[in-house]
Formats: structure tokens, sequence, C-alpha cells
């Protein structure tokens, strides 16, 4: 059986081999060199994909196909983090020009520059898309009312180093921030530190499930899960190797994740049960996210490019076309909906858009 063409990929698993339908590449993202490694993609709501690239021109791609949608041009060094707002209409980036950027996501124009005291890592809308929240280098957590562009960001101290990752989570009525080795909680109308979890190393990713109010969080070999709520632990799987990101099936019946041995693999979400693994990057993972109906999921790897796998294999979806020995595949138009798309941008992210998503 063949996926529009593309040759069958064997699985590297502790289970009997499978035949694993080949996941697209997506190759707006040049060669696999330093400066175009791909490190975060995003999976939101209605399944654009937002990569990141070092060569600071974020991409928008269709969710379901890869295919190539439009360029965000503006930044004047790599871009760290990108997000998409609740309806896909703004997109905001961070960046190494000191500057977080906000966009119309349609037209691709500026919309406007947040200027920063340092390198910009990471970028959050609010549901209404009024507030946008950023962190980086300089150690402190903003929170800037776009719809006041003139007005001074509130700011949030306390991490004691560079700031990974932050997202808003509860509503927008709390927000979570890693790194410095921790994670720690805020309070949005006090901005007042609520909890903080300490690790012996660095937090590689976080992402956060509204359903359930779930934070899944990577470090060392270790994929954690917590409550968003209180930071309760509630479970966690050890990995064979280093583990920089992790992304949990909507349904939350299993979980990939990805790392420094080029391999993604799958778990059971009930008895982390490593479920298979497999390779098909030719670099470090930087980041793993499942699409928001859980169709497909995408990875990004130091090897400068971002890969779409199937989450179900042999199902027709997207470019994945299931053909009867004898058939010949006819080729379909590609999508117009809006509900599948893929916006992608940054330097060293693969990252993934279903709400909110991952460091």
């Amino acid at each position: 059986m063949m996926v529009n063409g593309h040759r069958a990929e064997t699985l590297r698993s502790p289970r009997p081999a499978q035949t694993r339908y080949p996941r697209p590449t997506l190759n707006g993202h040049a060669a696999k060199t330093q400066s175009s490694r791909c490190q975060s993609a995003l999976n939101i709501p209605h399944a654009k994909i937002r990569s990141n690239i070092h060569y600071g021109k974020p991409m928008l791609r269709q969710g379901d196909t890869g295919d190539w949608i439009g360029t965000f041009l503006g930044h004047k060094g790599a871009v760290w983090g990108a997000t998409l707002n609740q309806d896909a209409t703004k997109a905001a980036t961070a960046a190494a020009d000191f500057t977080a950027k906000v966009w119309d996501a349609v037209s691709g124009d500026e919309l406007m520059t947040l200027a920063h005291k340092h390198i910009v890592k990471t970028v959050d809308f609010t549901q209404d898309s009024n507030y946008l929240l950023t962190g980086g280098q300089d150690k402190l957590l903003r929170i800037y009312d776009l719809n006041k562009p003139e007005a001074e960001p509130k700011e949030i101290g306390g991490h004691t180093s560079g700031i990974k990752k932050a997202l808003w989570c509860s509503g927008d009525k709390q927000i979570l921030s890693a790194d410095d080795k921790t994670v720690r909680l805020w309070d949005h109308a006090s901005m007042a530190e609520v909890k903080s979890l300490s690790f012996s190393m660095s937090v590689s990713s976080m992402a956060y499930i509204p359903e359930g109010e779930i934070l899944v969080l990577t470090y060392g070999r270790t994929i954690a899960f917590h409550s968003a709520l209180s930071l309760d632990p509630i479970k966690s799987f050890e990995a064979p190797a280093t583990i920089n990101s992790a992304s949990l099936h909507p349904e939350k019946e299993f979980l990939v994740a990805g790392g420094e041995d080029f391999k993604l693999y799958k778990y059971d979400y009930s008895s982390g049960e490593e479920l298979e693994s497999y390779k098909g990057h030719f670099g470090p993972i930087h980041c793993v996210r499942f699409s928001p109906d859980g169709e497909l999921y995408a990875s990004g790897s130091e090897d400068g490019t971002l890969r779409l796998w199937q989450t179900v294999v042999g199902k027709t979806y997207g470019l994945w076309k299931c053909v009867l020995p004898g058939e010949c595949p006819r080729p379909s138009a590609p999508s117009s909906s809006s509900a599948s798309r893929v916006l992608s941008v940054t330097p060293a992210c693969v990252h993934a858009l279903g709400r909110r998503s991952t460091a």
C-alpha cells in the first residue's frame, strides 16, 4: 500500500515490525544547518501549524498537508517562539532581535512591534486575544494590553534565569512559566506566585491541556504530568533517551515524545507502556505536537525539517490516501478550509497548536 506515492517505512519498535506510512516533510526550513533547525511546532484549535526557524521568517502552512500559505517578514533575528490566537486571525512571534511582534494572520501584515531588553523566547495570547504574554532572557514575564499599544506592560519577576516558556491557563486566570529549573504558577489578577516546582535539571518543554487542566513537562528522560491548577503530580514515565518534547493525544489514550536519539516514542497514557518507537529524522527532535483533531502529529528536528505523521496508519486523511492493491490514486484538490492550516515560524521550534502548547 502506498500513500501519495511515498515509500513506506518500517517501525523500529519492541513489538513486531509494522509498516508506517511516511510523513510529509516540510522543507520550507532549509537544509540541516545550525541556522535553520526546527525546534518547535504548534497546533491550535483549527489545525494551523507554525514552526520556528533560525533565519527569522515565520511561515503559515496548511495543517493537513503542510502546503505553504505565506511568510511573515519583519524580524531581524532568529524567531524562538510563535503562536496563533483562538480564531487564527492573529499571530505573535518572539525573536532574538529583542522584539515580539503581532501579525494579521490573514493578510500577513505586521500589526505591532513590542520592544524588549533582551531576547524574547515565548509568546501566548489570551483566549479573547486582548492580551499577549511574553517571556525571555531578561527573566521577566510581561503582559501587554493589545488594545492599548502605547501602555507599558505589566511585569512579573521571580525567575532567576531566562524564561523558556510561558502560557496562559485556567481560563486566563493563571500563568505558567519555566525555566531556571523551575515551573511556576502565577495568579493573573494579583501577579503573585501561587506555587512552584523545582527540578535538578532544566525543563525542556511545557505544554498545557485545557481539557482536564493537565500540564505536560519533559526534563531529562522524564515525561511528567501535573495538575495545571495546583501543580500536584499526576503520573510520570521514563524514556530510554533524553526527551525534549511530549504531546498528549486529545482523547488522552496515548502520547508521543521525541528527543536526542532522533526517535519518536508512543506510550499508552494509562499504563505507561511503550507502544512503538521509530526513526525518521536525522537529528535530535526538539518538539512534537498532536493536531487538535488527533489525526496527525508534527515533529520538528535539528535536521531542519518539520514532519507530519499519521496517527492511524492507512487512513485517508490530508496527504495520506489509502489505496487498495490494483487501484490508482487520483490526486485531490488542496483543502481551502481554515480548519486545517499550519503556521510555521521561528528558529528552533516545531511546536503544536492546540490551544496552549509547549516550551
